[in-house]
């Protein structure tokens, strides 16, 4: 789906359950699936997103700790202005927003502490208010 409206209109906030964390680890370091949500490989190093309970028990140290909330409308990769209309919503509470688009879903991060704000902001959006 690419037409804005209709997105935004469908976004469908969910908040999955739990928390998750960013961190980084070096290129060579073992990669277990345990927990991993998600991993983008940089210069610097891997980061990886991963349930909170799971970075714990690999020593790992947390950069963020985050509410994951997927927008569950289906949106194209090459969609225009979802991205924006979402993260001027949030920047408007005063909420920061780490995004990650995947082939169906864009998935955001915000602070865990701001979830609930995170959620009214994302629905007010969808209700045109």
């Amino acid at each position: 789906m690419k037409d804005l409206d209709t997105l935004i209109a469908s976004m469908q906030p969910e908040l999955q359950p739990g928390v998750y964390v960013f961190a980084s680890l070096p290129h060579d370091a073992p990669l277990t699936g345990a927990g991993v949500v998600a991993t983008f490989r940089e210069r610097e190093g891997v980061t990886v997103v991963m349930e909170e309970g799971a970075a714990t028990a690999a020593g790992l140290t947390p950069l963020f700790r985050a509410a994951w909330i997927t927008l569950t409308v289906h949106s194209d990769l090459d969609a225009v202005g979802l991205t924006a209309a979402f993260a001027g919503a949030l920047g408007a509470a005063g909420i920061s927003c780490n995004v990650m688009a995947a082939a169906y879903h864009d998935h955001l991060f915000v602070p865990f502490d701001d979830a609930g704000r995170a959620m009214d902001a994302l629905l007010k959006l969808q209700q045109g208010r």
